[in-house]
């Protein structure tokens, strides 16, 4: 199987620089997995899909705004041992001197203070650099060079971290977003708690608590479960090969009450259905430790689908549309087949439907057998 089997043709306009001012009005493509055969709604519609016993599968993780811009210290304090939040003039008389423009966007929490990174330019980032960022509120020195060239950065800082973040920091937008984005809520779900995640499970920025009241009142269950976005799920794929690809790491969690929900929803013929690849790859990676069985459990995962993957829990998945190329669209395309899923792209280009994080919505599931 090769990468470019997933490629498609996307127009740069289709590609959805801004949220919509109603998350639930988004187009909604729904595709038969089985039989190829599409229709085309809008997301608040998703209700005439689902059935009382299913049960959705969402992931509460919460974006953290991580991305930060700094300058690389040139010159050091003179004397003295400066303290995060006072700046190098006040302790010495002497400014310290601002280098390159550095750019840090935080990946993962590797201790209390030491994070991995994504560091641009890479060059300007060896380690024993300093970054100050915000006049001295926050200093990071960069310790270790690690896997894929990440830069492990020790922070100092006075207070609590989150705060200083929430100040400083920036919502961590993929690059093809090139609008600002003017409200940082509309790049998390209503439903996200748990801070953690580089970017957002963005099938679920479609649902309102209107929608999700609605939802519940059918006789549908929710579950929880939490997975922490990092970039390996969006890296490119640079293989040929796709079984040559390998996946970063990502926290994942699920407890006890999303277990027995899921559980008992597979029991009683119910269907689950995930908000998201990462809750498909969440309760499908729980599901691989207990021989299809779901269970409370956490840990890393690096878990792969792609075509002829045999789903243990999934039945249907609510989603964007992806990169071409990407190990997205190679979940999608072991759901419901590359040939549908390409199809269905092909259509939704023709249809001028919106691509990628702010864009419209796909519903995938047996359409024909369970209406």
């Amino acid at each position: 199987m090769k990468t470019s089997d997933f490629k498609y043709d996307l127009p740069q306009e289709l590609i959805a620089q801004d949220p919509l001012e109603d998350r639930a009005s988004s187009r909604l493509l729904v595709l038969d997995k089985d039989t190829g055969e599409i229709w085309h709604r809008r997301f608040y519609d998703i209700t005439e899909y689902l059935r009382p016993g299913d049960c959705l599968v969402l992931n509460n993780t919460k974006v953290i705004p991580a991305r930060l811009y700094g300058h690389r210290v040139l010159t050091e304090p003179l004397s003295g041992k400066r303290s995060a939040g006072h700046s190098a003039q006040m302790e010495t008389g002497m400014p310290e001197q601002q280098g390159a423009l550095i750019e840090v966007l935080l990946l993962r929490r590797k201790s209390d203070k030491v994070w991995e990174t994504l560091v641009r330019p890479g060059k300007k980032a060896r380690p024993g650099t300093k970054i100050i960022f915000g006049d001295g509120m926050l200093v990071g020195e960069v310790i270790d060079i690690v896997e894929e060239g990440n830069r492990l950065i020790r922070f100092t800082y006075e207070g609590i971290f989150e705060e200083i973040l929430d100040q400083l920091g920036q919502m961590p937008l993929p690059p093809y977003i090139t609008h600002e984005l003017k409200d940082k809520n509309r790049y998390q779900t209503v439903y996200a708690k748990y801070d953690g995640s580089a970017a957002a499970p963005t099938a679920g920025l479609h649902f309102t608590p209107e929608l999700l009241d609605k939802v519940r009142g059918m006789g549908v269950q929710i579950a929880e479960v939490t997975l922490h976005v990092g970039l390996g799920t969006f890296r490119p794929v640079k293989v040929e090969d796709v079984t040559q690809h390998h996946m970063h790491s990502e926290f994942y969690e699920v407890d006890e009450e999303a277990a027995l929900t899921i559980r008992e929803t597979k029991k009683n013929g119910g269907r689950v259905i995930c908000v998201g690849t990462t809750s498909c790859r969440t309760i499908e990676s729980a599901a691989a430790r207990f021989d299809g069985d779901i269970r409370p459990c956490s840990g890393w995962t690096d878990i792969f689908i792609y075509p002829g993957y045999q789903f243990r829990l999934l039945d249907g998945l609510i989603t964007n549309f992806h990169l071409p190329e990407s190990t997205l669209l190679m979940l999608v395309s072991a759901l419901a087949g590359r040939e549908h899923v390409l199809n269905a792209y092909e259509v939704a280009v023709r249809e001028q439907y919106r691509f990628f994080s702010f864009g419209d919505a796909m519903f995938i599931a047996n359409v024909m057998y369970d209406k």
